[in-house]
């Protein structure tokens, strides 16, 4: 019974984990509502000092296996959310006082121990405490992505679908991409055919994600804009793997290879083709981030002005007064990349991927970071695997020390009441 209640906890977590991939010990505080049960029938049985110890070693498991398999320490925030819910559900478990008689005294209670459990004097107060529960755990949800009150304008210039839905014609064609629906919330976003459009705009900030083959003029006019102070990040693919039901030859498909290579040569990096095989990869990033991206290539070469970072996929480089980021990969902000719920892309609880806080990053503005992810299947199975040894090892820790307690108040050594004499005439 020490051992149940945080191994249980443990595997309920577990399907929310592996739905995104996120460490998050807030994935828990539902399970952890499992422990107002198991904290009213471990009072009745063995008092409330057992109960507690179950609590921390559904604490100790859960915080365990989420470190281990993200290899990093769970963030502060929710970390509390979480303690919080535990707390109060194992509150709510010693609320109920348990009616009749303690299990195994064999006197007056023909009630299994279970109900008896919860048929005590309180359990009003251990279905508020329940609720108050409850509600921490929805006060503690992940806070959906908000409108900034001022947001700079953003240029878009690519070959994607980011504005259109495919199979669609005239306005039922018109469907922001999940990853422009985040953008609009800290940026005007607007959609530009050619970068000729630019020097007529007032955005500072642009991102070039795939486009067509542009003109010298317009390959002009794109160095020119970013010299002049402009940000962009730029997504440049050898080899994208977007899918798409138009047929090749239409020009609403976007180019398979990137046609910037030559201008990303004069800045002083070079785009490399991507290895045989590359398929899906979840790319992890020096600061902890990590990006899902598709046969992505790498970057090598760099100038004075450039400089590479995240094992070759991303190269920044100083334009004159302007700043370039480019990406060796176009598929990561294909929101099957990188969301679980496509009808959500605003709930950060969502996403599989850090792909929209590098992206606002990269343009000027700011999301919300510090997410923790799985390193890998192999680090998932080796931290539960050590989470469950640690909850049994801590349960076995208590049961022998609950059952010391228990010889040491009812074991033979004890002194038992001296029984009373008949008296004359009794």
């Amino acid at each position: 019974m020490l051992a149940l209640p945080g191994l249980l906890v443990l595997l309920a977590g577990l399907p929310a984990l592996l739905r995104t991939g996120q460490v998050d010990p807030r994935g828990w505080m539902l399970p952890a509502l499992l422990l107002v049960p198991a904290a009213a029938l471990l009072k009745r049985w063995r008092g409330e000092g057992a109960a507690w110890w179950a609590g921390l070693g559904t604490a100790g498991s859960v915080l365990s296996c989420a470190f281990l398999a993200s290899w990093r320490v769970p963030a502060l925030v929710p970390l509390l959310w979480w303690i919080g819910v535990l707390i109060f559900a194992i509150l709510a478990g010693l609320a109920f006082e348990g009616g009749g008689n303690p299990a195994g005294s064999g006197v007056g209670s023909r009630r299994p121990d279970w109900v008896a459990a919860f048929a005590g004097t309180r359990p009003i107060t251990g279905l508020g405490l329940t609720l108050l529960a409850l509600a921490i755990g929805w006060l503690g949800r992940d806070a959906p992505v908000e409108p900034v009150q001022r947001r700079p304008e953003l240029a878009v210039i690519s070959g994607l679908p980011l504005f259109w839905r495919e199979g669609e014609r005239g306005l039922a064609a018109r469907n922001d991409a999940p990853i422009v629906t985040v953008l609009r919330q800290r940026f005007t976003v607007t959609a530009l055919d050619s970068p000729l459009a630019l020097e007529r705009g007032r955005a500072r900030a642009l991102l070039l994600a795939q486009p067509r083959a542009f003109s010298m003029d317009e390959l002009v006019a794109l160095h020119g804009w970013i010299s002049r102070g402009g940000k962009a990040l730029i997504l440049a693919d050898p080899q994208l793997r977007w899918p798409m039901d138009l047929p090749l030859g239409d020009r609403r498909r976007p180019p398979a290879v990137s046609l910037l290579s030559a201008m990303l040569e004069v800045w002083g990096v070079k785009l490399m083709p991507p290895s045989a095989g590359a398929g899906e990869e979840r790319h992890f990033l020096g600061d902890g981030r990590m990006l899902t991206v598709y046969a992505a290539s790498a970057f090598e070469d760099a100038g004075p002005d450039c400089r590479i970072a995240g094992r070759g996929l991303v190269a920044r480089c100083q334009v004159g007064k302007g700043t370039a980021t480019i990406v060796a990969d176009a598929d990561l902000i294909d929101d099957r990349l990188w969301l679980a719920d496509p009808a959500a892309p605003l709930d950060p609880g969502q996403w599989t991927a850090d792909t929209p806080q590098f992206v606002a990053q990269a343009l000027g503005a700011e999301l919300a970071a510090g997410r923790r992810w799985v390193r890998s299947g192999d680090a998932l199975v080796h931290a539960v695997r050590w989470a469950f040894l640690a909850g049994i090892f801590w349960a076995a820790l208590g049961a022998v020390l609950f059952r010391r307690r228990s010889r040491e108040h009812f074991g033979p050594s004890a002194p038992r009441p001296a029984l009373l004499k008949p008296e004359m005439g009794d």
